[in-house]
């Protein structure tokens, strides 16, 4: 398996259990009606292109969530959460951050 391959497997575990990451949400997304809803889309998204996908990581994704259009984002620390990870795709020196958005407040 290469690199790529194991960082968009472990960001596809993540997204769509919630583990072995953290989830942050920011104001615009926690004000919505059905935030459940929204993170369930989020869990659900499947809609991967090379247009939205270039490196085929599954790191980011859109969605339109009734009038409003969000964003979702993996970010990758190292396990202290103060630098970037040394190696996204080894899960030992990597802490997942996913957070999700408005598109407005990207």
């Amino acid at each position: 398996m290469t690199a790529t391959e194991r960082v968009r497997d472990l960001n596809d575990r993540a997204r769509r259990t919630f583990q072995n990451c953290r989830v942050v949400i920011t104001p615009g997304i926690e004000q919505l009606d059905d935030l459940t809803a929204v993170l369930r889309a989020v869990q659900l998204f499947d809609k991967f292109t090379a247009d939205n996908d270039p490196y085929a990581e599954h790191d980011f994704g859109a969605f339109h969530w009734h009038d409003v259009h969000v964003f979702w984002q993996f970010s990758y620390y190292d396990v202290d959460l103060q630098q970037l990870s040394p190696d996204p795709s080894d899960p030992a020196v990597t802490t997942r951050v996913l957070t999700v958005m408005l598109a407005n407040e990207y």
